[in-house]
């Protein structure tokens, strides 16, 4: 028993040198995120090939959106983070990638503005800087990770932790499966969230109604950091 209080005590001294290793990545990504102006940040897997619909989707999205003066952040990957960095590039805008450590998949796109590629160590400092400077959310099919920042950002409009703003769900096919679940048994059986929780997101299938989506959302609302 005394080994293991002696093991476990030195593990809580290093966790405890660890909060300045968090705080130099929240410094370092306020200080480089903090004057690149409104963006829309799009979420979507890393394993999408460049021959997938929405690869090239992303891509189109993405120009449109920075043709409108908008900037994106994706979290730097491949992927569908890729394509929407690229459309970026060849709309002119600020094109920002979040890139996270990771033992597999994840190594920064040839898109992103050298200045703006950021590498996170811990991904809830990552979702942090998603959240903050993003306008809108535009979610495009992907899986775990995907899925993790798509119900975080909902949790936080919810919970009026940030203000309401666009989220987007890109391609009804791939989304409405969740659609069903959350309505049938997560609202309806268990009862476990509200009716009005479902106006915190929208389904579209069409690039320009989700360009016009957030277009006539900021003609009545101002652009400013979620917190």
């Amino acid at each position: 028993m005394n080994k293991f209080k002696k093991t476990w005590k030195t593990k809580q001294n290093q966790n405890t040198w660890s909060v300045f290793k968090i705080m130099s990545e929240f410094v370092e990504g306020f200080e480089k995120l903090s004057n690149i102006g409104p963006c829309i940040s799009i979420f979507g897997s890393a394993r999408t090939k460049t021959n997938n619909p929405y690869y090239k989707d992303a891509i189109i999205l993405s120009k449109k959106l920075t043709e409108m003066g908008y900037g994106i952040i994706t979290g730097g990957g491949p992927g569908i983070m890729e394509a929407a960095n690229k459309g970026a590039k060849e709309g002119g805008g600020e094109s920002v990638g979040l890139n996270i450590e990771l033992p597999f998949e994840q190594t920064p796109n040839k898109y992103i503005d050298y200045e703006k590629s950021i590498d996170f160590n811990y991904f809830f400092v990552r979702k942090v800087m998603f959240v903050k400077y993003a306008q809108a959310f535009v979610i495009l099919p992907g899986g775990v990770g995907t899925l993790d920042e798509l119900f975080e950002t909902i949790t936080l409009i919810q919970t009026e932790k940030i203000q309401k703003i666009p989220i987007i769900l890109y391609g009804s096919e791939y989304w409405n499966g969740l659609l069903v679940w959350l309505k049938e048994i997560v609202m309806k059986k268990e009862k476990c969230i509200n009716q009005s929780d479902f106006d915190n997101f929208i389904i579209l299938d069409d690039i320009d109604d989700v360009v016009n989506t957030i277009d006539d959302f900021y003609k009545e609302s101002k652009f400013s950091p979620n917190f």
